[in-house]
């Protein structure tokens, strides 16, 4: 039985909670820790867990006893966190974005190498059945040569969200909607395309004179072969409708689920490929769904690692190749240049230094309180064509 520490009592904490309880013949929470330790004790009342409360998450490193430890605390705090609990002997799970900094990062993926600790960061969203299946398709290469991909991340935010005492700020956010919104579908993307070779960024601030960082950004992706991604990553979007698109040069393929394959008529127009289509379908078709999905799949999925079962999906490399891409953009837009990947320690954006140095400020922080009193929050689409 593994025993679990949880560093973090805000919102998304309670979806690690429900994970770790869907899973409590195999892991027993036994740890909350807060800086604000009554946040850990109401946690710890609504879900009713029989757990020590802290509120330094050095208390956590130091028990012998806890395997396990999810961070669920603000991006700046995430590579120190996970470095000392790795160097004390605890797998962890850290929440997206892996950390302010790719050399956050690369210091991060040292510890779990040298403690050979499991490492995951937080993706939720491949962990669920229609993104499974939608990767399952593009691993057959029946649409061809991948052309053109669009992803829209779409989401709303109120301006008196960052009105919360660490966001809004480059020092203890570490971005905008490109990094703590936008990352879910950036993971995608780069997890089912591979990633670009140059990349280049606008972003702004249209509607939240409260923040320092972007509210909206715009990036075109470039690969070797000549193949194009655009990325729009928005807290201005109502609706909050969110989609990857893929366009091969036989077919075209979705999440949420759309399907059109076409093939040339001699004149050039198109015509329908039905037969391709259908091939396509029985691919998406035949895939099992996920028996756990979300956080509880990506849980399941660390615990899996932790028992030698398999090795865990969404490793530190994978995170760190999601923060490259996002730097990327920052990089990009802040200074007015296309950006070439891969992104090394020569990056003036490679240190969390220099991206507060160079990142754009759009308006300076107006407003700072210390918690809402009320913690809803959404997490996004379910990616199926009837939300």
């Amino acid at each position: 039985m593994l025993k679990v520490a949880i560093i973090g009592a805000g919102a998304i904490s309670s979806a690690h909670i429900k994970a770790y309880q869907e899973f409590s013949d195999r892991c027993e929470i036994i740890a909350l820790c807060d800086i604000y330790p009554e946040k850990a004790e109401e946690k710890a009342r609504k879900y009713n867990l029989n757990v020590s409360i802290y509120e330094d998450y050095k208390q956590i490193a130091e028990r012998e006893d806890i395997d396990l430890v999810s961070i669920c605390t603000p991006p700046y705090t995430h590579a120190e966190t996970a470095i000392t609990l790795m160097d004390a002997g605890k797998h962890v799970i850290v929440e997206k974005p892996m950390a302010s900094s790719l050399e956050e990062c690369d210091a991060m993926n040292e510890a779990a190498e040298r403690s050979q600790k499991v490492l995951s960061v937080i993706a939720q969203n491949r962990f669920r059945t229609p993104m499974m299946k939608l990767k399952s398709v593009l691993e057959t290469k029946l649409m061809g040569p991948i052309v053109h991909t669009q992803v829209d991340s779409f989401w709303w935010r109120g301006h008196s969200y960052y009105d919360l005492w660490w966001r809004g700020t480059w020092e203890k956010e570490g971005g905008g909607c490109t990094l703590n919104h936008a990352v879910h579908h950036i993971d995608i993307f780069q997890w089912m395309n591979g990633m670009p070779s140059e990349i280049t960024a606008i972003t702004s601030n249209t509607s939240h004179d409260n923040a320092e960082v972007e509210d909206l950004s715009i990036a075109i992706c470039r690969y070797e072969n000549g193949s194009l991604a655009q990325l729009t990553s928005s807290v201005v979007h109502h609706g909050e409708e969110q989609q990857l698109i893929f366009q091969g040069k036989n077919a075209r393929v979705s999440v949420p689920w759309k399907l059109k394959a076409s093939k040339s008529q001699e004149n050039g127009f198109p015509a329908d490929d039905h037969e391709l289509e259908e091939r396509l379908q029985s691919v998406y078709d035949e895939q099992p769904e996920c028996l756990y999905e979300g956080h509880e799949g990506q849980i399941n999925d660390v615990l899996l690692a932790i028992e030698g079962q398999k090795e865990v999906l969404v490793d530190g490399i994978e995170g760190r190749k999601t923060l490259e891409l996002i730097t990327a953009i920052y990089q990009s837009s802040s200074l007015g240049e296309k950006v070439t990947l891969p992104l090394t320690g020569d990056s003036p954006f490679y240190t969390r230094e220099g991206v507060m140095k160079h990142a754009t400020h759009f308006y300076e922080k107006k407003n700072s309180i210390e918690n809402f009193s009320d913690n809803t929050i959404t997490t996004g689409g379910n990616y199926t064509t009837d939300k």
